[in-house]
């Protein structure tokens, strides 16, 4: 028999919440983003100087070479940026600098479909002065427009 009088026990300690995220600076995805461009711009470089001559008369006409290296330049964007950052969370720009594009409700990789689409919709950061790549300056979530439309955050 038990003492109805005694101590009554203490209840379960509570569980911790989930830890907020540390959001990647501007500066941080600025300089990935610039490092997936340096990538990217010798085959967009080799396009635009091998692929391309005018006539006598000004008009610009495209070899083989253009298409092949225009070809090349969307092959290696598409890896990185949409097949390889949706299916990790990294571009290779964003693993030299230490952040990873995450989906906001889950915090896990995107997956190559959504990284495309946020590419897409960066079109919109862009069409009021750019005024979009500002956006992550004062959001509370560090967020482009395209982030908000495809709910990603870049976290460290």
């Amino acid at each position: 028999m038990t003492d109805p009088y005694a101590q009554q026990s203490y209840p379960a300690p509570a569980g911790y919440n989930a830890a907020t995220p540390a959001y990647a600076s501007w500066i941080q995805r600025v300089g990935a983003y610039l490092i997936d461009a340096i990538i990217v711009a010798p085959f967009s470089i080799l396009a635009a100087t091998i692929g391309t001559s005018t006539d006598a008369a000004g008009v610009p006409s495209y070899n083989a070479f253009y298409f092949v290296f225009i070809v090349l330049a969307i092959a290696v964007q598409g890896y990185n940026r949409w097949f390889q950052a949706g299916k990790t969370g990294q571009s290779w720009g964003r693993k030299a600098l230490g952040i990873r594009l995450v989906g906001l409700a889950t915090g896990q990789p995107i997956g190559a479909g959504k990284a495309f689409l946020r590419d897409l919709a960066h079109f919109i950061d862009g069409i009021i002065c750019y005024i979009g790549f500002l956006f992550p300056l004062w959001d509370a979530k560090k967020q482009t427009i395209a982030d908000k439309i495809v709910s990603t955050v870049v976290v460290r």
